[in-house]
């Protein structure tokens, strides 16, 4: 259950995230309330997270999952350039979050 509230941190967050640019620094409404909604969603599953998964592991599967969904969505809804740099820089992101939680001994799997 722990991983599901991760990720259910992890994709409020992007949500979030992805409504700051459509909130145009909050002058447009119901962006604004999914920034304010999603980052609150997003910080309450973290904090469930926090009780069993240890912090360093849950951030850096929070920050490195983010990264790449933000990115990803500026690419298809904001047509922002992904370069062949940003390309490897994702890439190496998701290697590292897969090798954090496939070979770490810190990691709690509960």
């Amino acid at each position: 259950m722990n991983w599901l509230y991760l990720a259910i941190a992890i994709l409020s967050e992007v949500v979030a995230t992805s409504a700051l640019k459509a909130s145009a620094g909050f002058t447009r409404l119901y962006p604004s309330i999914l920034v304010v909604g999603g980052y609150a969603l997003a910080f309450y599953f973290l904090s469930l997270t926090l009780r069993v998964i240890p912090v360093g592991v849950a951030y850096a599967i929070w920050s490195g999952v983010g990264v790449v969904l933000v990115c990803l969505l500026g690419w298809l809804l904001y047509g922002q350039k992904l370069d062949i740099a940003a390309g490897i820089g994702i890439a190496l992101i998701v290697a590292g979050v897969v090798v954090l939680n496939a070979f770490s001994t810190t990691s709690s799997h509960g």
